[in-house]
């Protein structure tokens, strides 16, 4: 009996895979081919998508829904529903960030729209993340009472490697606010992972980064420390800036370049950072990563921008030796519009969709969905070298009751092991402790057949069968 139900896993994996492989668009990039593949679909309005230090997706929804997403098998595991989310029109859930020593300080920042009284507001809140629940509690505000509208609120997060916390906030439709250096609209904002204002922020006792933004709503650091963002502009020019402390960037007096006499005269007089690449018609810039992975050795030193109404992932090429942009190449543009985007440390790029953001009238039955775009044919000498020389230990196997796992050696970090039904299901997670190269691991609730157990410490992938009796 067991044999046939063996059999029958075995069977429907395959199946899932042909379906899998079936939804699989490609398109090259020079001598690279890159396929496109759906990896989580029937989510709504995804906002935010980072990768994690536990090798998940964290992820934001417009509607309030903080979740991880398995980027094996496409699982939305939900962590919390923020209560006092208000979604009215472009408000609600927005951006993420995860603490970067998270397994010592488990906290996720979020920023969001709420209603006090009739008014809508704008706040930054830290959550602790507890791994043995997978529960978000205790609830700190960091900064609130933001001014917001049903457009124009941001809002992306950027932990720098100082351990500050840069966020980006619109003009809430209050346009002379973005030059008004006493209001947080039209900003970008920078704070301690506290709340604190930073001791060297441009001035003494300020939030404020920088100035005179409209609503940019992508924010990324290269490997060579500079920061980078996208924002919308009205009718024409939307941009993609270089964001230094102190800098203006414009807005509402400059839009775009400047290159009109008015403009001109502003721009001198007041320390204006002209963009470095505009659009006109406007194509509704969004989410921006820096790609630097050899997995695509194409897009390697480039920008990577997804975009709604232009309904198209942008990649722009940076010069080394300036701060220009190369000529721009698109892509994706048959999926509707794009919203989100992260790089895992593999070089694969996940692509969120936001067609049920309400600007898209006949959104398709699969979306809102995640994109995973991936070179298939690149393996990491260090993985390759993995899987030939050290592979993950796994005894007794078959197995009842318990079972040991062991890394090759003790991982510096925590590191996630993943046990995989033959139809490629979650069934199990757990965690190797810093230091810690054996793990016993209790079966208890898996049913006997056939799972695959993955863990990922650093660069290195580890995979091993294992048989439950």
């Amino acid at each position: 009996m067991k044999r046939f139900v063996y059999c029958i896993a075995t069977a429907a994996l395959l199946l899932g895979s042909a379906a899998a492989r079936a939804q699989t668009t490609t398109f090259t990039v020079g001598g690279t081919t890159v396929s496109v593949s759906p990896l989580a679909s029937n989510l709504s309005v995804p906002w935010e998508l980072v990768w994690g230090p536990d090798n998940f997706i964290w992820m934001t929804e417009r509607n309030g829904r903080i979740s991880r997403v398995n980027p094996d098998t496409g699982e939305v595991l939900p962590l919390l529903t923020v209560p006092d989310v208000a979604q009215t029109g472009e408000s609600g859930l927005l951006g993420l960030a995860l603490h970067p020593d998270f397994a010592a300080s488990p906290y996720l920042y979020i920023v969001y729209n709420y209603r006090e009284g009739n008014d809508l507001k704008e706040k930054l809140v830290r959550y602790t993340y507890a791994a043995s629940t997978r529960t978000l509690s205790s609830p700190l505000v960091l900064l609130g009472n933001i001014t917001a509208n049903t457009t124009h609120s941001g809002s992306r997060l950027l932990i720098l490697p100082d351990r500050t916390l840069l966020m980006t906030t619109g003009d809430a439709q209050l346009r002379p606010e973005a030059q008004n250096s006493s209001s947080l609209n039209g900003k970008i904002l920078r704070l301690n992972l506290d709340g604190t204002v930073p001791s060297n922020n441009p001035t003494p006792g300020s939030l404020v980064y920088s100035l005179g933004h409209r609503n940019p709503q992508g924010l990324t650091r290269a490997s060579n420390g500079k920061i980078y963002s996208s924002e919308h502009g009205e009718t024409t020019d939307d941009e993609i800036n270089l964001i230094e402390a102190g800098r203006n960037y414009g807005w509402p007096s400059v839009e775009g370049l400047c290159n009109l006499p008015a403009e001109q005269t502003f721009c001198a007089a007041n320390n204006v950072r002209q963009p470095l690449r505009t659009w006109t018609p406007t194509i509704a810039t969004a989410g921006l990563i820096h790609y630097d992975h050899p997995a695509i050795p194409e897009w390697r030193n480039s920008l990577l921008m997804v975009a709604l109404k232009a309904t198209r992932l942008v990649q722009m090429p940076l010069t080394s030796a300036t701060d220009d942009i190369g000529t721009e190449n698109t892509y994706l543009t048959t999926f509707g519009r794009l919203r989100a985007i992260c790089v895992s440390p593999q070089g694969k790029i996940y692509v969120g969709t936001s067609n049920r953001d309400g600007r898209n009238s006949n959104p398709p039955a699969t979306d809102d969905r995640i994109l995973v775009l991936e070179n298939r044919a690149y393996l990491p000498a260090s993985t390759a070298s993995a899987s030939k020389a050290a592979k993950l230990s796994v005894w007794p196997n078959p197995a009842q009751g318990t079972v040991t796992l062991r890394l090759p050696s003790a991982p510096a970090a925590p590191v996630q092991a993943t046990i995989l039904d033959a139809l490629g299901r979650v069934a199990r997670t757990t965690y190797f402790a810093s230091g810690q190269a054996d793990l016993q691991l209790t079966l208890a609730g898996l049913t006997p057949g056939i799972y695959a157990i993955r863990a990922l410490s650093g660069t290195s992938f580890y995979t091993q069968q294992l048989v439950v009796r």
